[in-house]
């Protein structure tokens, strides 16, 4: 596999200029005439972490173009993504698609083998779903990065099941069908080169479920964003999520409950939405606010003395929105937050871990986090967002595209 002088000199553009030399091929061997990039992703609906990530494989690569199974994207969510329209499969016309996709994964694998890219060199795929799925021709070099193998068919499916309310026959028949998906999953992993995953947790289940290899590149936090300003409020803690069963945003109302001096803010929505409302009712010290704009979320984070998250995610950006603002985490103690938190006691602590996801162990470790000698400062919760600085990511994601694509062309050469 050959790439064009041209090409390299696209993305050695998007480098900084000191890193410039590293990316370029060697020059012993004839080159095609360009590279052409083609970046997948699973769709576009709403920002999160995920779209982070699609922001910064745009800039890396702005001659390269955008696929996704369907872009329903809100106009001023899309706006700070990128303005590049992305080319589409069948679903995009399916009516409803917006408010349904979630019930539609059993027909992703066949519409994300429906996009055609068999005219580019490069493939990029950013996925939690399906998007590492696409079909790929001898001679292209495809790197995913992995936000997650499919939880749904994989460690998910009582969530799933339940966020969709299928029970009974129709829950057994799902369940065939999700492991038929989860196959699926599995042998579409053999179309691609190089795993980038983003945890260490990741992959470990990588490892485990498709049984490939893969190398560590934490996503990017927008820390130009979220910064800090102002004071804490000493009795304010927040919380912010998608509301889905699996954030545990229940059992952290249920524990400020028990926290009746305490604030609560809960900032998000979504199917567990009317479950969580009915846990606070009553509860004058816990305040359900719904979707926020980014501006809102900036400002609860400013003020809050310490973020809840309860959650066993791949990674989690929100904990270190927060702690861009200056604001510690408490945290359950698994997943994805053992890499983004710092919860040992010392200088550059940023946050406490609690031992499991029951509201005991969350206001406990309220109690615990207030009770500190040495409490996380700022500037240490700052320093540690600042780890995950967008620049570093478009910097190791050009190395692994760079390294992927030499190591693939020796290997074709042998």
């Amino acid at each position: 596999m050959q790439v064009s002088h041209a090409g390299w000199r696209a993305i050695s553009s998007a480098v900084p200029p000191k890193l410039a030399a590293t990316v370029q091929p060697g020059s012993d061997r004839p080159l095609p005439p360009r590279i052409a990039v083609a970046i997948v992703v699973d769709w576009l609906a709403r920002s999160g972490g995920a779209e982070l990530v699609i922001r910064e494989l745009l800039a890396a690569f702005p001659h390269a173009t955008l696929f996704a199974l369907f872009d329903v994207m809100p106009p001023a969510d899309r706006a700070a993504i990128t303005d590049r329209p992305a080319r589409t499969s069948f679903m995009q016309h399916i009516p409803g698609i917006a408010r349904r996709y979630r019930s539609l994964l059993p027909i992703m694998p066949f519409a994300i083998r429906s996009l055609d890219l068999s005219a580019f060199d490069l493939i990029i795929s950013s996925n939690h779903a399906v998007a590492k799925g696409v079909r790929v021709r001898e001679g292209q070099f495809h790197l995913c990065y992995c936000h997650s193998p499919m939880r749904y068919a994989w460690d998910m499916r009582d969530d799933y099941l339940a966020d969709h309310g299928i029970t009974g026959l129709n829950a057994l028949a799902a369940r065939v069908l999700l492991r038929r998906i989860r196959d699926w999953d599995r042998s579409s992993a053999a179309g691609v080169d190089r795993f980038v995953v983003n945890s260490h947790f990741v992959g470990e289940r990588v490892r485990r479920n498709y049984g490939r290899e893969s190398v560590v590149l934490h996503p990017p936090v927008d820390i130009d964003f979220f910064t800090p300003a102002g004071t804490h409020e000493p009795d304010l803690y927040v919380t912010a999520s998608r509301q889905v069963a699996y954030k545990r945003i229940d059992r952290i109302v249920e524990a400020f409950r028990a926290l009746p001096d305490r604030r609560l803010v809960v900032l998000g929505d979504g199917p567990e939405h009317d479950r969580i409302h009915a846990a606070a009712a009553g509860a004058p010290n816990i305040s359900l606010l719904g979707e926020v704009p980014r501006t809102g979320l900036l400002g609860w984070f400013r003020k809050a003395r310490a973020f809840v998250f309860a959650a066993e995610e791949d990674f989690g950006i929100v904990p270190l929105e927060a702690q861009a603002c200056g604001t510690p985490v408490i945290a359950l103690g698994r997943g994805g937050a053992l890499e983004t938190v710092r919860g040992e006691a010392g200088m550059d602590r940023t946050g406490l871990f609690f031992p499991d996801d029951s509201a005991a162990s969350i206001a406990q470790a309220v109690r615990d986090f207030e009770a500190l000698t040495v409490a996380p400062s700022a500037s240490a919760c700052r320093a540690n967002a600042e780890r995950f600085a967008a620049a570093r990511f478009r910097e190791g994601l050009l190395r692994e595209v760079r390294d992927g694509w030499n190591a693939a062309r020796a290997n074709a050469e042998r």
